[in-house]
């Protein structure tokens, strides 16, 4: 037939496209599709059509000029190296969509990272705190299925979600605290590979008593606020009236009534989550001979960190919650954590410190590994530049 086309619409330069020496063999090269013979070339994309992206002229021999050619032939490029190329820092693929968010200040990110990690670790797990709480005091039944029973009795399964909204709004400002605090002073009394240690004794530990310390001062009200609306739901329309009225009948020293039990198990309990969680990963690097840790590892080993640190500590628990019920329904008033304890013990015995560990357990441990499993899912998704990992 030569060399003379068949135009379907307008051979111009500015034209749509134009056809020419129709064939079924196509190649693109620079936007224009060239003839050929029967069958696609598979060896360059494996996808019925080659690409060359460079051509010195590929209107001399006639060809099928299609718009934005050029992005398609970086996306096809793309393809071949093995994923779709990072446009923008947000969407990178490989072996799968991954979503990047460019955030440049760290400290940012790990407060955003903190706060949804909090937000849905406990909305998670709040059926099993309502059940603790009610097993710590002791108002509604002594054992997790008699609570269970007379709270879907008389309030139905909103009943297992009572003080939730509380909850995230406390937990949510507090991990973010907690975890900014922990990473911060950890990067800075850490030694670098190689140098002599800062300290006699792990960084980890330091930090995650620093963190338990600085959230619990910030955010210790609407603990107490989410403690009384789960007890006594029916005295109290909503957050707002419990603060009003605790500040207005009890004055506002009453909000941080069970401070100093408070301060003294989180200490402990903090200092020795975090310090389990560090050694853990370290452990779990060392065996496995891998710096990346997955996601369900990653869940694992928070659980285990917390089920270390809540047993270890659930006696100065039961006492705070003892403490902040304070008066309600002809309760005792304690002085302090000492009294409280003391009072616990004689007159439950030993088993009264540790009544709800069980169900304690059930929630804490894994609210602590989804917890640290949002965490670094989270730090993986707000990073700073594109080339972040």
């Amino acid at each position: 037939m030569g060399k003379k086309g068949i135009q379907l619409f307008d051979d111009r330069r500015d034209g749509l496209f134009s056809v020419c020496n129709l064939g079924s063999q196509w190649s693109l090269q620079d936007g224009c599709y060239h003839p050929g013979g029967l069958f696609a070339s598979v060896g360059q994309v494996g996808m019925g059509f080659g690409v060359s992206p460079n051509s010195p002229n590929p209107r001399d021999d006639g060809g099928v000029k299609i718009p934005y050619a050029d992005l398609y032939v970086k996306y096809v490029d793309g393809i071949r190296n093995g994923g779709i190329k990072e446009e923008e820092g947000l969407v990178k693929k490989k072996n799968g969509l991954k979503l990047k968010i460019k955030i440049a200040n760290p400290s940012l990110r790990r407060l955003i990272s903190g706060a949804i990690a909090g937000a849905v670790s406990r909305t998670a797990v709040a059926p099993l705190e309502t059940i603790r709480t009610h097993l710590m005091v002791g108002s509604s039944g002594h054992s997790a299925t008699e609570v269970f029973n007379n709270i879907m009795k008389t309030d139905g399964w909103k009943g297992l979600f009572r003080g939730n909204f509380v909850n995230v709004i406390r937990v949510a400002p507090s991990k973010a605290i907690e975890l900014f605090a922990y990473d911060t002073v950890n990067k800075n009394l850490s030694s670098k590979p190689g140098e002599q240690a800062k300290l006699p004794i792990p960084a980890s530990l330091i930090a995650g008593a620093c963190a338990g310390v600085s959230s619990t001062l910030c955010t210790y009200p609407l603990e107490l606020l989410k403690t009384r609306l789960t007890i006594q739901g029916d005295v109290y329309n909503g957050l707002f009236d419990a603060f009003i009225k605790i500040v207005r009948e009890e004055g506002p020293g009453e909000l941080y009534r069970g401070l100093a039990p408070s301060l003294i198990g989180v200490i402990p309990y903090a200092a020795t989550n975090y310090f389990a969680y560090d050694t853990l990963r370290k452990t779990y690097r060392k065996v496995f001979k891998q710096e990346k840790i997955g996601n369900i590892e990653t869940l694992l080993i928070g659980s285990a960190a917390g089920a270390i640190s809540s047993s270890a500590t659930f006696p100065l628990e039961v006492a705070r919650k003892h403490m902040q019920v304070g008066a309600l329904s002809g309760r005792q008033v304690y002085r302090d954590v000492i009294h409280a304890l003391a009072s616990i013990l004689e007159r439950e015995g030993i088993q009264g410190l540790y009544r709800g560990l069980g169900p304690s357990c059930m929630k804490l441990v894994p609210a602590a590994g989804i917890s640290f499993m949002c965490y670094e899912a989270c730090k993986r998704i707000l990073v700073e530049d594109d080339q972040e990992a």
